[in-house]
């Protein structure tokens, strides 16, 4: 049996240990409401100030008693901001909603957690941004009571928005004005290279026989002039891409078509280095929404650095995979040395070609920068797995597309027979025996006469 005297001890300790956790969460809303780094404000259930803490008074310049039974929070903002986000919740939420404090508590009324960044302007008329969360306070009945608004000065985070900002535009600029003077200088940069190019293949087709030293310096002269004209075209390329200018056009095209084509350009070269090739097209005629031209490119490039990166008596295969009713990939697999994790950190970087330089084949790291920006407009995208020591497969995935047709004179409409595209252009070409075979070029000579060209630029 528990006395008596010991039931009013537990009740005394009890009752202690309440009082100190009252005290204690006395004091903790006291610090709470008291602290300096933050405003809070609390309203009635029709948006009059009520309680308006040390920090609001410290950020607004008001004293509580200036404000409290007098203003609403809709008071302290910039009234066109006020009026702007009543404009912009009544088309968010369908419903008009009056500026002022609805403006502020619509969505807190509803039960919809809210925050928001607006202007204070303070009693000595300066402004500053703030972002304030509202809550709506409830009775044990749940209706709303008042509402509790807690802001913080935004000025800092604001200020390193706008600086980040100005630094990114002032960047985009500088690369736009880059790009835009590389486009608009192709016709300066190419004319030269052309007529020298041109003058030395005279040289070369000239009747009057040239000696073994003429040759030579001819051979030299068209090799680099070739290797230039290749490296300004990769650049221009490029920079058309960053300006937005270059224009492509997107339609049903046959990839074993392309794929076929490609295979042809690069066998040659792949004899050369002692490469196995082999090209594997889908059973049935597969077909991608993208331009052809700029595929073609795509694929050349791809099998151009699978041969050059290859070992001697390595292979590359090319295979084409329907991924989804949506997407077609082609593969592309070589038996190189492979990369490892850091090399493909810094695989689409420009200009970066992961040490290759040391080595004796040409190249300027710009064809993968390429091939990811071309297969991204194409609404593509570009993927690589590599093992050490094994080999890489470079990937693209286009949007599969149903077979052209073609609508007869007499109204029918009939599956079109893909026909390939005219050559719009082309320059003069070397004879066999000075100028490196086009399977060797990473962008092909060609483009189609339905591809856009900017003014100044030349088709190659």
């Amino acid at each position: 049996m528990v006395s008596p005297q010991s039931t009013s001890s537990t009740e005394a300790i009890t009752e202690v240990r309440r009082q100190q956790a009252l005290l204690k969460t006395g004091a903790l809303q006291n610090a709470i409401l008291t602290s300096a780094n933050f405003s809070i404000i609390a309203t009635d259930e029709k948006g009059i100030v009520q309680l308006f803490n040390v920090g609001a008074e410290r950020m607004l310049g008001y004293s509580a008693a200036e404000v409290v039974n007098k203003l609403t929070p809709s008071d302290l903002h910039d009234p066109e901001e006020v009026r702007a986000r009543a404009q912009s919740l009544s088309m968010e939420l369908a419903t008009p909603i009056s500026p002022g404090f609805e403006a502020l508590a619509f969505k807190a009324s509803r039960g919809i957690e809210d925050s928001y960044d607006l202007t204070y302007i303070c009693k000595d008329g300066s402004r500053f941004p703030a972002v304030v969360s509202i809550t709506a306070l409830r009775d044990d009945y749940d209706d709303i009571i008042g509402y509790l608004l807690i802001g913080a000065d935004n000025s800092v985070r604001k200020q390193v928005e706008a600086e980040l900002n100005n630094a990114k535009a002032a960047a985009e600029k500088a690369n736009l004005a880059k790009s835009d003077f590389l486009s608009n200088m192709s016709h300066e940069l190419r004319s030269p290279l052309n007529a020298i190019l041109g003058f030395a293949q005279l040289m070369e087709s000239d009747l009057t026989p040239q000696t073994d030293t003429q040759k030579e310096s001819t051979g030299q002269i068209l090799q680099a002039g070739w290797y230039l004209l290749d490296l300004i075209n990769e650049i221009l390329d490029l920079a058309l891409v960053e300006s937005g200018k270059l224009m492509l056009s997107l339609e049903p095209m046959s990839l074993d078509e392309v794929m076929l084509d490609c295979q042809t350009m690069m066998v040659l070269q792949a004899q050369k280095f002692g490469i196995s090739l082999k090209v594997t097209p889908l059973a049935q005629a597969s077909y991608v929404r993208a331009d052809r031209t700029r595929v073609k490119q795509i694929l050349l490039n791809l099998l151009t650095n699978a041969i050059k990166y290859n070992r001697t008596g390595g292979s590359v295969a090319v295979e084409c995979t329907v991924r989804s009713a949506e997407r077609i990939r082609i593969s592309v697999r070589d038996t190189g040395e492979g990369l490892s994790a850091e090399k493909l950190a810094q695989l689409f970087q420009p200009f970066n070609r992961l040490g290759q330089q040391a080595g004796g084949e040409e190249g300027t790291g710009i064809g993968l920068v390429m091939t990811k920006r071309l297969i991204e407009l194409m609404g593509g995208v570009i993927g690589v797995e590599s093992t050490v020591g094994v080999g890489s497969v470079f990937w693209i995935e286009l949007d599969a597309a149903q077979p052209p047709r073609l609508i007869t004179s007499e109204g029918d409409i009939k599956g079109a027979t893909p026909v390939p595209m005219a050559t719009a252009y082309s320059r003069i070409s070397p004879s066999p025996a000075r100028r490196k075979s086009p399977a060797s070029r990473a962008i092909p000579l060609e483009k189609s006469s339905s591809v856009p060209q900017t003014p100044g630029k030349s088709i190659r």
